[in-house]
């Protein structure tokens, strides 16, 4: 296991890499992580407002630029 030490002493590179290989070992054995309940009811939710027509859609265009203008 690496020590927090040694993740401090990586450059910012090199600890996104390492993320990157973490969260692609993670989704390799994804049966194996357990969804908490919670996630259940907020989809459940979702999808019950967007069957009512209550749920607002953004294209992707739309995200991009409400992501930008919040961007600091």
């Amino acid at each position: 296991m690496i020590d927090s030490s040694q993740i401090e002493k990586m450059s910012v590179t090199e600890r996104l890499q390492a993320m990157d290989q973490l969260w692609d070992s993670l989704t390799r054995d994804s049966d194996e992580i357990p969804s908490p309940d919670w996630h259940h009811d907020v989809l459940a939710d979702r999808k019950a407002r967007a069957q009512r027509g209550e749920a607002k859609f953004l294209t992707l265009d739309q995200l991009r630029s409400r992501l930008r203008i919040s961007e600091p």
